[in-house]
């Protein structure tokens, strides 16, 4: 099991992922039309060429997804249970076809379920930076966590 236990999360524990990304055009195209987000920013070229940014913006839920999921590997594969929501969501930065985004996660508080004791909560707080080094996402994450068995 590469994930930890809910024992296993110290406070102010961080995670710096090895797994980068480099983001595609298609990468975005596809996650836009496939989610039925018509937002020209992200699909035209022409369109998004005229604006401030000169090109077309990563779609930001997007970005959300592969930060998230770039941590799985080293924190919680097989380990988890349910995402219990998302918070203090923001993109500082824009995010382009061709940037490469690194994560790290830090663990910002752990406990033990009071109802079911087979299971904890874990608020990680997940950052991502384009190859710049420049912070270009960040998400306050709560995830219930199996306790490792007996």
């Amino acid at each position: 099991m590469a994930g930890h236990w809910l024992e296993e999360f110290a406070v102010g524990q961080v995670f710096r992922h090895p797994i980068t990304r480099t983001i595609i055009e298609s990468d975005n195209v596809l996650f836009s039309v496939m989610t039925m987000n018509p937002q020209p920013l992200h699909i035209d070229f022409d369109f998004s060429s005229r604006t401030e940014f000169g090109k077309p913006l990563v779609n930001s839920l997007f970005t959300l997804g592969l930060m998230i999921g770039i941590s799985v590997h080293d924190t919680t594969l097989g380990t988890t249970i349910a995402n219990l929501g998302m918070s203090d969501t923001g993109f500082p930065a824009p995010l382009f076809h061709g940037d490469t985004i690194r994560v790290e996660t830090e663990v910002k508080a752990v406990r033990v379920s009071q109802s079911k004791p087979d299971r904890g909560i874990v608020s990680f707080e997940h950052r991502a930076f384009n190859q710049n080094g420049v912070l270009v996402a960040t998400t306050l994450r709560q995830a219930m966590i199996r306790k490792k068995p007996a």
